[in-house]
C-alpha cells in the first residue's frame, strides 16, 4: 500500500502542470482579493478598527478551506488517469491487492492535500504579515495544523467518491473545472455571506467544506476580532461573524466550532465508506 501510494506521490509532483492547476484556485482568489475585493470590503468598514488585518485573516481563512478540496482534486487525477490508460485493469491483475490499491490511491491524495494546503497556508501568513498583519501564535498554528488535516480528510474522502464515476480525463477534466468554479461560491469566500440571497446562504451552510472555512476562520479571526471589538457588546461581535461566516446560524441556533467539526467527522465517514465502497466493488 505505502510503495503503490509513494509511486502516486511521484506521478503527481512529477506533473507540474497538474500541481500548478491544483494550487490555481489559491493565486485567483489572491489575485482578486488583491486587485478588487480587498479594498473594497475594507473601505466599507472603515470605522472598524484593524480592519485590513481582520479582513485579511478572513480571506485567507477562506482561501484553506477551498485549497483543501482543490489539491485533492489534482492528486486524484492519478486515480482517472490510470483508468483511462487501461493502467488500472493491470494493477487487477498484478498479486497487489485491491485494498492496497484503493488504499495507496487516498493516502497520496491526503497527503498531496495536506502538503499542499501547509503551502498555502505559508503564503496566506505571509500574505497577511506583508499587509501590516500578525502571524499566528505558535498553539494557534498547531490548532490550524489539525485544521488542515480535517479539512483535507473530508474534502478528499468527498473528491474521492466523485472520481469513482470518472473513467476518462475529458470527464474528469470538466469536472474539475466546475468544481474548482464553484467551491469558492460554495465556501462563501468572495463576499460576506450575509449579503448573499437567503437561498444561496442555505447551500453554503449545509456544504460541508464551508463548515471547514468557518473553523479556520475561528481560528485566523481571534486575535484581530479582538482587536477590532474591544470593549464591545457580545451581540455585536456576534451577529459580525454570522453576517462572514465565521459562525452559522440556522433558525435561533448559532452552531460553533464543535457543531462544525461534527458535521466534518461525518463527512469523512460517510464519503469514506462511499469512495471505497464505489472502488472496491462498482469502478
Amino acid at each position: 500500500m505505502i510503495p503503490f501510494a509513494i509511486r502516486n506521490l511521484k506521478l503527481y509532483f512529477r506533473d507540474r502542470t497538474a500541481v500548478f492547476f491544483s494550487l490555481l484556485a489559491v493565486f485567483i482568489i489572491i489575485g482578486l482579493y488583491v486587485l478588487f475585493l480587498g479594498e473594497t470590503i475594507v473601505a466599507d468598514m472603515s470605522e472598524i478598527k484593524g480592519a485590513r488585518f481582520l479582513m485579511d485573516s478572513w480571506i485567507m481563512a477562506g482561501l484553506l478551506a477551498v485549497t483543501s478540496v482543490t489539491t485533492t482534486m489534482g492528486a486524484a487525477s492519478v486515480v482517472v488517469d490510470d483508468k483511462s490508460k487501461g493502467i488500472a485493469k493491470d494493477f487487477h491483475c498484478s498479486p497487489l491487492k485491491r485494498t492496497a490499491i484503493v488504499g495507496g490511491y487516498l493516502i497520496s491524495t491526503m497527503v498531496v492535500g495536506v502538503i499542499m494546503s501547509i503551502v498555502a497556508l505559508a503564503l496566506a501568513e505571509l500574505y497577511i504579515l506583508a499587509n501590516g498583519g500578525e502571524l499566528l501564535p505558535f498553539l494557534t498554528m498547531l490548532k490550524v495544523l489539525g485544521l488542515v488535516l480535517l479539512s483535507v480528510m473530508a474534502s478528499g474522502s468527498i473528491v474521492f467518491f466523485i472520481i469513482s464515476f470518472f473513467k476518462t480525463q475529458n470527464a474528469f477534466a470538466v469536472a474539475s473545472t466546475i468544481i474548482g468554479t464553484l467551491i469558492g461560491f460554495l465556501t462563501g469566500i468572495y463576499v460576506p455571506i450575509s449579503v448573499l440571497p437567503s437561498p444561496v446562504q442555505a447551500v453554503i451552510k449545509v456544504f460541508p467544506i464551508s463548515h471547514a472555512a468557518a473553523l479556520f476562520r475561528q481560528v485566523f479571526m481571534e486575535v484581530p476580532l479582538t482587536q477590532s471589538f474591544m470593549g464591545a457588546p457580545l451581540e455585536v461581535v456576534t451577529e459580525f461573524k454570522i453576517n462572514l461566516g465565521v459562525l452559522f446560524q440556522f433558525g435561533d441556533y448559532t452552531m460553533g466550532a464543535f457543531g462544525s467539526i461534527l458535521i466534518l467527522m461525518l463527512t469523512v465517514l460517510l464519503f469514506f465508506v462511499l469512495g471505497v465502497w464505489r472502488m472496491l466493488f462498482r469502478s
